[in-house]
């Protein structure tokens, strides 16, 4: 990896579904996110905002163009280097929790290094730490069910911490909360942002996104605006 390059960089890029007409999700995407930025995508539903940010970090592989996530083109790289790549420099917040109901909180964080090859207690050991970063040192053996919705995002977060990510890409982490749970979700990421995280934060939430540094304005698959605080990477 190059610490000098850009965080995650798109080159011309586009996705497209087939069909009949087929659907064009990204069409023709440009963009550099900086080491260190803290960046909104905003648009309406359906304007391709997930799908960018499932590009962003290779879940999904674009129909032309090229992603390179801190200076390496992902684009001609096999399975296993995606999978490593996200593995290790890449933290996911979906909007849904995706929180295993059965198991204690403990065990859901430290999930998120259960193919790493670490012990199962050193991964317990990571998962209590992150867990007292998001503010649940309290609340590790408590169960899904057991939780609000708000707590159930922070422990979202921290599985997406846990194994130390280079940059988190969250996708509409306040989606399904209250205000109040919204707001506290977002400073979490604001004070992971101050300790030089970079993060993405796909919302349609207005106020949220005018907070945030840098927003990008997505219409119809295109890369309508890109407001900025600062002068690039």
């Amino acid at each position: 990896m190059n610490p000098a390059a850009p965080a995650i960089e798109l080159r011309d890029v586009s996705k497209r579904y087939a069909g009949s007409p087929p659907v064009i999700a990204l069409d023709r995407v440009t963009v550099q996110i900086c080491q260190g930025e803290m960046v909104a995508v905003v648009g309406q539903s359906g304007s391709g905002k997930s799908t960018m940010l499932h590009v962003m970090g290779t879940l999904d592989q674009p129909t032309s163009g090229s992603v390179l996530i801190e200076g390496i083109d992902t684009s001609a790289l096999p399975d296993d280097r995606l999978a490593a790549i996200r593995g290790r420099r890449v933290g996911f917040v979906f909007q849904r929790f995706f929180l295993l109901p059965g198991i204690p909180t403990i065990d859901n964080v430290a999930n998120g290094l259960l193919y790493t090859g670490t012990s199962r207690s050193e991964r317990r050991t990571a998962a209590e730490a992150v867990l007292d970063r998001v503010g649940l040192g309290d609340r590790m053996w408590h169960r899904p069910n057991e939780l609000s919705g708000g707590e159930t995002q922070r422990v979202a977060v921290a599985r997406a911490l846990v194994h130390r990510p280079a940059f988190i890409l969250a996708d509409e982490p306040t989606g399904n909360l209250d205000s109040a749970s919204s707001a506290s979700i977002m400073d979490l990421f604001h004070s992971l942002h101050s300790e030089g995280r970079t993060i993405v934060i796909v919302t349609h939430n207005e106020s949220i996104a005018a907070a945030l540094p840098r927003r990008l304005h997505i219409l119809d698959g295109r890369l309508e605006r890109d407001v900025r605080g600062s002068s690039g990477c």
